[in-house]
C-alpha cells in the first residue's frame, strides 16, 4: 500500500498562501490609492450610516440623504429595502459622487429575512450547529437577493436574567454552546467568499456585556470583574471574530465606568490588539449621542471619544459627521484615527466585491425567485419543529390523536402577526401562519376544530398596547372578561382535549421590553385555570421569548409545548409537534426560574463556603439558600422531553489519567427505550475540583445531537483535550491546572451520570 505523504500538500498550501496574500496586497494598494484621493469632508462621510428607510428602532431622524450621498457625506444607510430602491441609491453613490464609493445597505436580519425562522433564542435550543448555519445562510441568500450587504447580527451576548427583554435574540445563558452558535451564525451569513452575491457582511453585537445590565432593564449599567467577563461573557464575541466576522458594534452598556461606545479598553486593547481583529466598528443606534446621558460631555467630545477609543462608523447620530473637523482643529483627534478607520470600512466595501460590481445586490431576478420560496418555506417549518420544547407529558397526553374534537382557545391562537416573534423587521406578517390555521391544516379531516379566544392578552389594555406595537396588534376584544371566558368554556365542553394557546404576544420581549412579572399575563393564567377545571385534558401552547416563571403550571398542566416564536411557517410547525409528525427533540438553553426572586439563576453557578447539600431542597439554616424557596429551578438548563424516552448507561473513560499532550475518550451508551423514533442532545459537563480561582460547580464541554430508532443503543463518544480544562486565571492568562475534573454526561445538566478523571502535568 502506498504511504500517505502530506508533504505532497505543502506546494499547494504555498500557492493558496501566495494568492491570499497577493489579493491582500491589492487590496492594500487599492484602499491606499483611494485615500490620497479623498478630501477630508469626504474621509468623514465614510464614517456615516445615517437611517433612511423602512423601519425606525429610535428617535434619530435624518434628512437630506440623497444630497449628502452626493457630496461623499454617507458610508452606508440602515434600513432601506428592496432591490429598487437600494439600485436607485447606490445609482447616486457611484454615479453622482466625485469618487464613486458604493454604499453598505444594513438591515436587522435576525433570524431570517421574508422567510422567518424562530427567534435566536428558540434556535439555539436546537441543539444543532449544521441547521442554525444553515438558517442564516438562506437569510443571507434572501437579504442579498433584495439588496442587503450587511446584517447586524449575531447577537451574542450572554444573559442570565429573563427580565431582559433581548434574552429573546441571544443564545441562552451557556458561554461554550453560545460560541458554538455565533461562529454557525457568521459563516452562515458570510460563506466562504464574501464576493459571492449571495453572502453577507456579519457585525457581532453587542460589544460587550450588554446581557448581564443591572436589574434587567434595558440600556441599563453593567458592572463586573474582568475574570468573569472573560470566563463568561466574552468567549462568543471572540469566536464569532475568530470565525472572521466583517463588523463589531459596540454595546449600549457601560464598562468599568466607561460606556462601551467610548471604551477604548473593549475596543482598542483587547478587540483589535488581543484579538486580532481587522475588521471595523460601528456603534449602537445613537450610541455616540447617548454618552452625553452618560456624563462623557457634549456630542463632540462624546464623538471624539469614541473615535479614538475605535469606533470607526456612527449609526444614524451624525455626531461625527458634524463635529470631526472642529476636533482636528481642537487637536482632540487626530488624521491617522481618521485614516484607519476609512481604511476598514472601504476594505470591507473592497471584500464585499462593491468596488468591482457596485449593483452586484440588485438583481431584479434574484429578488423574484429566491424570497419566500416553497422551499425556504418548507425549511422554516422544519426548523421551527426541531426548536420547540416539551416540558411536561403527563400520562403522554401527546402526541394527539387525529379523531375527535379538539377545542383550541387563547388570545394568541389565531394572531399570525406574532408567529414571527420580536426583531422580525422583513417579514411580510400577514403571510404568516397563525397556529389555528395551522392545526386545521394539519389535523385532517377526521378532527373537529372549535375556537375562541377565551382573554385578551392582559387585563391592562395599556400594557397591551405596548406588547403588540409594531403591526403585531391582537385585536383588543371589547366584550367583557367573562363573556370571552364562557365562550370558551362553552367550545370546551363539547372538546376531547383543550389546546390553550397563551403566553406572551411577539412584543412583550425583544428590545426595550423588559418585565418585572416575568409570568403568564395574569387574565391567561384565569383562563387556563377555568379551562383545567372542566376536567378535560389541557396541552399549554406556550410562546414565548424569555423564560417565564412556570411554578403552577408546571404543577397543575398535564401537557406543556414551549413553541418560543417559531417563526413564518409557526401554525403548520406546532401541529406538526402536536400530531407527532415531528417528535420535539429541542432542549433548553436558559433556566426557568421558581419565581423572579431567584433571577439571575443559571445551571454554571459556583459555589459558596455554605452549599445547601441536601437534594430535596429543604431549607437548611446557615446554608446558602432560601427561607422562602427552592434553590433549584422549574426547568434546569438542557431539560427538554420527547414523545420517547432516553437511557444512559455504561459511561465510561479511556483513561483516568490524562497528560497534557493527550485527549481522553468520554463514551455512554444511549438506548432509545420508548416507542417512537426520536433524537437526543447528548450533553457533557466537566467540573475543575480544586482550581486557583473557584470554578462553576459544572461547565458544558460537548453535545451531540444523535437519531436513535425505537430499541436502538448507540455508544456516543466525547474526546477531551487540555483545551476543553482551560480557563482564564487570576491573572487574566488562559491556563489549565493539574488535579481532578468531574465528567457529568446526562440529558440535561441536572440528569446526568457521572465519573471522574486526573489532570497531570509535567
Amino acid at each position: 500500500m502506498k504511504k500517505f505523504r502530506p508533504i505532497h500538500y505543502l506546494p499547494i498550501l504555498l500557492i493558496c498562501f501566495a494568492i491570499t496574500k497577493a489579493q491582500t496586497q491589492e487590496t492594500i494598494l487599492i484602499v491606499e490609492e483611494l485615500l490620497k484621493k479623498m478630501t477630508l469632508d469626504e474621509k468623514i462621510g465614510q464614517l456615516n450610516l445615517p437611517g433612511a428607510g423602512d423601519v425606525i428602532t429610535g428617535q434619530a431622524k435624518n434628512s437630506n440623504v440623497a444630497e449628502n450621498i452626493e457630496a461623499g457625506r454617507v458610508g452606508g444607510l440602515l434600513n432601506i429595502t428592496s432591490v429598487e430602491k437600494i439600485r436607485e441609491v447606490q445609482k447616486i453613490a457611484v454615479e453622482k459622487s466625485r469618487l464613486k464609493i458604493p454604499l453598505l445597505f444594513g438591515l436587522d436580519v435576525i433570524h431570517g429575512y421574508r422567510t422567518t425562522f424562530p427567534i435566536p433564542l428558540g434556535l439555539s435550543t436546537s441543539w444543532d450547529m449544521k441547521l442554525i448555519e444553515k438558517t442564516a445562510r438562506m437569510a443571507a441568500t434572501e437579504a442579498s437577493a433584495d439588496g442587503i450587504n450587511w446584517t447586524f447580527s449575531p447577537m451574542v451576548d450572554i444573559s442570565r436574567d429573563p427580565r431582559w427583554g433581548r434574552v429573546s435574540e441571544g443564545s441562552g445563558e451557556d458561554v461554550y454552546l453560545g460560541s458554538k452558535i455565533a461562529k454557525a451564525m457568521v459563516r452562515g451569513y458570510q460563506g466562504d467568499d464574501l464576493t459571492k452575491s449571495n453572502t453577507i457582511l456579519s457585525c457581532v453585537k453587542h460589544f460587550a456585556l450588554y446581557g448581564a445590565s443591572e436589574a434587567g432593564r434595558d440600556y441599563n449599567t453593567v458592572d463586573m470583574s474582568r475574570i468573569r467577563m472573560y470566563n463568561e461573557y466574552l468567549p462568543p464575541y471572540k469566536a464569532a471574530v475568530e470565525a472572521g466576522a466583517g463588523t463589531v458594534m459596540a454595546s449600549f452598556n457601560e464598562i468599568d465606568g466607561v460606556p462601551a461606545t467610548g471604551n477604548k479598553w473593549l475596543l482598542t486593547d483587547l478587540l483589535r490588539k488581543q484579538w486580532g481583529f481587522e475588521g471595523f466598528v460601528v456603534t449602537d443606534y445613537t450610541g455616540i449621542n447617548e454618552m452625553i446621558e452618560h456624563g462623557m460631555g457634549d456630542l463632540q467630545m462624546s464623538s471624539a471619544l469614541a473615535l479614538n477609543a475605535g469606533v470607526d462608523m456612527d449609526m444614524v447620530g451624525e455626531g461625527f459627521l458634524t463635529t470631526t473637523k472642529k476636533s482636528i482643529e481642537d487637536g482632540k483627534i487626530k488624521m491617522t484615527q481618521i485614516d484607519n478607520a476609512v481604511r476598514r470600512i472601504l476594505k470591507a466595501k473592497y471584500d464585499l466585491g462593491l468596488f468591482d460590481d457596485p449593483y452586484k445586490y440588485c438583481d431584479v431576478n434574484r429578488a423574484k425567485t429566491e424570497i419566500f420560496t416553497n422551499e425556504n418555506r418548507l425549511f422554516a417549518r422544519e426548523v421551527a419543529s426541531q426548536s420547540m420544547v416539551l416540558l411536561k407529558n403527563e400520562n403522554q397526553l401527546l402526541p394527539l390523536k387525529r379523531t375527535g374534537t379538539i377545542a383550541v382557545v387563547g388570545p394568541l391562537a389565531n394572531t399570525k402577526e406574532n408567529m414571527a416573534g420580536t426583531w422580525s423587521v422583513a417579514t411580510e406578517q400577514n403571510r404568516s401562519i397563525a397556529f389555528l390555521e395551522g392545526i386545521k391544516n394539519v389535523a385532517g379531516d377526521k378532527v373537529k376544530i372549535l375556537y375562541a379566544k377565551g382573554s385578551n392578552l392582559t387585563y391592562d389594555a395599556e400594557l397591551e398596547k405596548r406588547a403588540t406595537m409594531f403591526g403585531k396588534e391582537i385585536n383588543r376584544d371589547n366584550r367583557s372578561d367573562l363573556e370571552l371566558l364562557n365562550e370558551a368554556l362553552e367550545i370546551a365542553s363539547e372538546a376531547d382535549v383543550i389546546v390553550a394557546a397563551i403566553g406572551e404576544s411577539a412584543e412583550f420581549n425583544g428590545e426595550s421590553s423588559s418585565r418585572t412579572n416575568i409570568e403568564i399575563p395574569q387574565v391567561q393564567k384565569d383562563l387556563l385555570k377555568a379551562l383545567l377545571n372542566t376536567g378535560k385534558p389541557v396541552v399549554l401552547v406556550l410562546f414565548t421569548g424569555r423564560p417565564l416563571v412556570l411554578k403552577e403550571e408546571s404543577k397543575t398542566v398535564p401537557a406543556i409545548l414551549n413553541v418560543w416564536f417559531p417563526g413564518s411557517e409557526a401554525g403548520l410547525a406546532i401541529s406538526d409537534v402536536l400530531f407527532g409528525d415531528v417528535n420535539p427533540s429541542g432542549k433548553l438553553t436558559a433556566t426557568f426560574p421558581q419565581n423572579v426572586g431567584q433571577v439571575p439563576v443559571f445551571y454554571n453557578h459556583k459555589n459558596t463556603g455554605r452549599p445547601l447539600k441536601n437534594k430535596e431542597g429543604k431549607f437548611e439554616k446557615f446554608t446558602s439558600n432560601y427561607i422562602d424557596e427552592r434553590n433549584e429551578p422549574v426547568y434546569p438548563f438542557g431539560y427538554g422531553l420527547s414523545y420517547t424516552t432516553f437511557n444512559y448507561d455504561n459511561l465510561r473513560v479511556s483513561s483516568d489519567i490524562m497528560n497534557e499532550n493527550d485527549s481522553i475518550a468520554v463514551t455512554v451508551d444511549v438506548t432509545n427505550t420508548g416507542n417512537y423514533d426520536g433524537k437526543e442532545v447528548v450533553q457533557l459537563y466537566i467540573r475543575d475540583v480544586v482550581g486557583t480561582v473557584t470554578r462553576p460547580v459544572k461547565e458544558l464541554k460537548g453535545f451531540q445531537k444523535v437519531a436513535l430508532n425505537k430499541g436502538e443503543t448507540r455508544p456516543i463518544t466525547f474526546f477531551i483535550s487540555i483545551e476543553d480544562l482551560k480557563f482564564y486565571n487570576y491573572d487574566l492568562d488562559f491556563v489549565s491546572e493539574p488535579g481532578e475534573f468531574v465528567i457529568f454526561v446526562g440529558t440535561n445538566s441536572d440528569d446526568t451520570h457521572n465519573t471522574s478523571f486526573s489532570l497531570k502535568m509535567e
